[in-house]
């Protein structure tokens, strides 16, 4: 069984298996895909294609990793956000589409603020918690690409060096320069002197003691969870950020479908203002900004 037309039926019934638990049925595919590296139109067009020996072991192989609970993104190695592709792998979470909410925010904030074309002020970013370096690199790649923001600088922090490893990586090969990685637990590397205009960050926010957590074993927890309801790292960063961001100055975060009303009363109470919670594509508080006074 090893022509494409087999491996279809073969994972229809997996598909079948897959209607009863929380696994993606359309990932067997897409891993079909990726150990043949053909477009999806492949599988209809070359039915006939016979895998080699080598890749139906590893077809077979990844099927069984999916089924123990590895991610596809790290099986393949590679998820799309935004407009690029992410290298991706078990030090680093999976980019989620509602990130993207986050990195179309700052932008919009961005480009709202007014600029003195002939002598542009240097601008400074700063992501916290960079993971594989999706929201900075984003952020830096948009900004990059529009020469009214070239003096913009990015800065990117996390506290673990395999993450600060993929995230380099990833802008080398998104073609993004203009980003400063730093190994640092939140703010604690920085020097006190250092000011930002945007803070931005999608720190944990999960409750520790959540149920939706078990499905999520293979990334790090530690990106993942926090205490106080999920809330701990969110007032740690809101708490400190006025010592690093200008006034004026954006913070923005992500959190928790729940959160938005917790998240809008900490920026609150540590000096924010213009404060507001803004939805995912699905409906759902995932954003909240506000302004240092």
């Amino acid at each position: 069984m090893s022509s494409i037309k087999h491996l279809k039926q073969y994972i229809r019934q997996l598909s079948d298996e897959a209607d009863n638990s929380r696994l993606p049925s359309f990932w067997f595919t897409d891993w079909l895909l990726a150990v043949i590296d053909k477009p999806s139109l492949f599988l209809i067009t070359d039915e006939e294609y016979q895998l080699t020996e080598s890749e139906l072991a590893q077809f077979y192989a990844g099927i069984e990793k999916l089924q123990a609970g590895t991610p596809l993104a790290y099986l393949t190695g590679q998820q799309a956000f935004w407009s690029l592709s992410f290298t991706v792998n078990e030090h680093t979470l999976i980019p989620r589409p509602d990130t993207e909410v986050l990195v179309e925010q700052v932008l919009q904030w961005i480009q709202s603020q007014p600029i003195n074309d002939e002598h542009p002020t240097p601008k400074y970013l700063l992501d916290l918690g960079t993971g594989s370096g999706c929201i900075a690199i984003s952020l830096a790649h948009e900004l990059k690409h529009h020469l009214r923001y070239a003096h913009w600088h990015t800065v990117a922090l996390d506290v673990s060096p395999e993450a600060l490893e993929v995230a380099k990586y990833n802008a080398l090969i998104n073609e993004v320069e203009k980003i400063d990685f730093i190994q640092s637990s939140w703010y604690e590397s920085l020097p006190t002197d250092k000011m930002f205009d945007v803070i931005v960050s999608n720190p944990p926010y999960i409750d520790e003691e959540d149920a939706h957590l078990a499905h999520l074993r293979a990334e790090p927890m530690s990106a993942l969870s926090a205490p106080n309801h999920g809330l701990a790292d969110i007032e740690h960063i809101t708490q400190l950020a006025p010592k690093y961001l200008r006034v004026g100055g954006l913070l923005a975060l992500e959190h928790g479908f729940d959160q938005g009303e917790a998240v809008r009363q900490i920026l609150s109470c540590h000096g924010f203002g213009a404060i507001q919670t803004v939805q995912d594509y699905g409906g759902n508080d995932r954003v909240t900004l506000g302004h240092l006074a």
